[in-house]
């Protein structure tokens, strides 16, 4: 039956997928499920964030090369398809105020155009459940949030024939189910902190905590809670391969993983859309899909 579920999780940039639902992802092609990750923009603007890396010359010149080999290695520890939408990186723009987003990058898209080219691949691969960012593209990229813009008009736009004919986009499809990553979760950050600090450990969270009070962040609606901390060394793997974004020695790591595992054992999701029955809270993103399959 797992041979025909299919789920899509459509990311910003390369090494999104591994740090937002990845141990979900790891779970579910466990288990048999198609999984494909959408990759929008191939991370030309990112910045170098592992201090071990800064510097380098070639990484600096042939970062978009550099970063398609990262994500072809966290694709191969996840188990998971992976496809590029090919829309360019528009950064994240620093300063008071803040500069004008570079021209062609694509948080400057057309939304519907841009969504033209999500609906091509959801249509093709046929997922009952996609996943993707909230409305603040749970932090404010651009990207992020232009993600969440073509997301939602894909969702719906692939089963309308006529706004993207079936000609020029393949035949329409309707997926079932769309989901907002909530990984950073409060609950989950404060859940962690208070461990550590109950251990007699220095937590990483407490400066995301002040944070989290001047920013006045929203609290989500968590809808889905989808256990799979025995894929939390899979996720951490993947993320690593990440190695220009990522420091190995960083906050990301220093919590022990059997703390994680007892603490908070699932990562979290908001159910946005559906089109079948289901009861909340979920434990599966396939609720209500699963079992007529």
């Amino acid at each position: 039956m797992t041979d025909q579920l299919r789920l899509m999780a459509v990311h910003a940039h390369p090494d999104d997928e591994s740090s937002k639902g990845a141990a979900t992802m790891a779970k579910y092609v466990s288990e048999g499920v198609d999984v494909l990750v959408v990759t929008c923009t191939g991370g030309e603007r990112g910045s170098i964030l592992n201090p071990k890396l800064q510097g380098d010359a070639y990484i600096e010149e042939n970062i978009h090369e550099v970063r398609k080999k990262e994500m072809d290695e966290a694709r191969e520890i996840l188990g998971v398809k992976q496809e590029w939408l090919g829309f360019v990186d528009s950064g994240l723009p620093e300063g008071d105020p803040l500069p004008p987003l570079p021209e062609g990058c694509f948080a400057l898209e057309d939304v519907d155009k841009a969504a033209g080219e999500l609906v091509r691949k959801i249509r093709a691969f046929r997922p009952q459940v996609i996943t993707t960012y909230d409305e603040n593209g749970g932090y404010p990229h651009p990207d992020h949030i232009m993600t969440h813009k073509i997301t939602m008009v894909a969702f719906e736009g692939a089963a309308d024939a006529v706004k993207y004919p079936e000609s020029e986009y393949g035949p329409a499809y309707q997926p079932l189910k769309l989901y907002y990553n909530q990984g950073f979760n409060r609950p989950r950050t404060e859940a962690l902190h208070r461990a550590m600090l109950d251990r007699g450990l220095e937590s990483p969270y407490g400066d995301w905590l002040k944070r989290w009070n001047e920013f006045e962040r929203k609290e989500r609606t968590l809808t889905t809670h989808v256990p799979c901390a025995d894929f939390f060394e899979i996720r951490d793997k993947a993320l690593i391969a990440h190695a220009t974004q990522i420091d190995p020695d960083g906050g990301w790591f220093r919590v022990p993983m059997d703390v994680q595992r007892e603490v908070w054992p699932t990562e979290e999701y908001e159910l946005a859309k559906s089109l079948v029955d289901t009861s909340i809270p979920e434990d599966d993103l396939f609720a209500g899909i699963r079992d007529n399959a």
